[in-house]
């Protein structure tokens, strides 16, 4: 059995290998210019800043580790075609000839849903979580919020809000090759749904409105995976009809 499994052990390491090369590349790349990255990344955050706050850094080697994050996060970023595209490579043995051509479109998809999903975190989902959490307190206390939680907190909304909005291109990658239907997906809504509002309650932070931002786009998405799936594999219901 293992000898059977050797093939495909050999090939996810050439792909994994490729993709880290990848992303090691990158991220030497994006090192040369984290410090306007990092202007960009926290510029939502000095936007809500009350008068006399300002970010700060409470550890010595904090900024130069936030250095690293920025530098490693802008990197894989920059890293998803290849990333994609290597992901692809490997699940495209199993598949059929005319479905082992959709790796442009995938690839292709999968990056910029990707990257509208970590826009609309970016401009919509940030800013107002962060004014909220700020101006909450702000006449009580002084703001100075550190930049290597802020980095840290902010890589992992976007990260979520990216792989969030891959929902489209999974459904319809599946649909495509026959495994998923919009009755499948109907059928597991309300599952779904309970899924949706726990990982918008882990990712946001602890308020209401932001977690909506999160979780109102993800039930959308969920709505357009279930049209994608009808129009892209319907023959399961002429079946049933």
């Amino acid at each position: 059995m293992f000898e059977d499994l050797k093939p495909h052990l050999y090939e996810l390491r050439k792909r994994l290998a490729i993709s880290v090369v990848t992303v090691l590349v990158m991220f030497f790349v994006m090192f040369a210019f984290w410090q306007p990255i990092l202007d960009w990344m926290i510029a939502p955050l000095v936007k809500v800043l009350p008068e006399g706050s300002h970010v700060i850094f409470t550890r010595v080697q904090e900024p130069f580790f936030t250095a690293l994050k920025v530098a490693f996060f802008t990197g894989f970023i920059a890293s998803l075609p290849v990333i994609f595209w290597q992901l692809w490579l490997f699940i495209a043995p199993g598949l059929y000839e005319n479905e082992k051509k959709m790796v442009i479109p995938f690839a292709t998809g999968a990056t910029v849903m990707f990257l509208i999903g970590a826009l609309f975190c970016y401009y919509i989902v940030i800013p107002f979580g962060y004014a909220f959490l700020i101006n909450f307190g702000s006449q009580l206390f002084t703001a100075l919020p550190s930049i290597g939680d802020y980095v840290g907190f902010f890589t992992k909304l976007i990260l979520g809000f990216g792989l969030a909005f891959e929902m489209p291109t999974i459904t319809f990658f599946l649909a495509s090759i026959g495994l998923v239907t919009d009755e499948t997906l109907k059928g597991f809504f309300k599952y779904a749904l309970v899924a949706i509002f726990l990982v918008s309650a882990l990712l946001t932070p602890p308020d209401v409105l932001t977690q909506f931002l999160m979780a109102g786009p993800m039930i959308l998405l969920y709505g357009l995976s279930i049209l994608i799936a009808h129009y892209i594999n319907p023959e399961t219901k002429e079946e049933d009809a």
